[in-house]
């Protein structure tokens, strides 16, 4: 069953702009190791972090919360399997949020898919009760 659903859309310049401004102090605020090394690795690394800001805001909407109600944007880590596949992983209190939410006796399973077409970067988060 379903217990969540979230999407965002974001756009990729105002992510650059951000970057140009305040770089690594917005990257380590925002963003895990792991997030900020696959993105410097990319050709155009504002698209990867619109992506990422994108999931973790769809995140937070799956959830049922805003970011601003108790939840850290590094507690939800956005990575990709070795097919390329994005997955997300949260921690802290947005695991709790997400263990409050699921159905007693089930587990939760996130799905994540995530794209863009320039100047857009788009996320789509559903959390599945199985």
């Amino acid at each position: 069953m379903i217990v969540g659903v979230g999407i965002d859309l974001i756009n990729i310049q105002r992510i650059q702009k951000v970057l140009d401004r305040f770089g690594s102090r917005f990257e380590n605020r925002v963003f895990s190791s792991e997030e900020i090394n696959r993105s410097r690795r990319k050709y155009d690394k504002a698209s990867s972090y619109a992506k990422r800001w994108a999931a973790k805001e769809a995140c937070s909407k799956a959830l049922g919360i805003g970011l601003r109600m108790g939840i850290s944007w590094k507690e939800m880590n956005i990575t990709n399997l070795q097919s390329g596949k994005p997955i997300l992983k949260i921690e802290g209190k947005a695991q709790l949020i997400l263990k409050k939410i699921t159905p007693k006796g089930y587990k939760a399973r996130i799905h994540v898919s995530l794209t863009d077409d320039y100047p857009w970067a788009k996320a789509l988060v559903m959390i599945e009760a199985i």
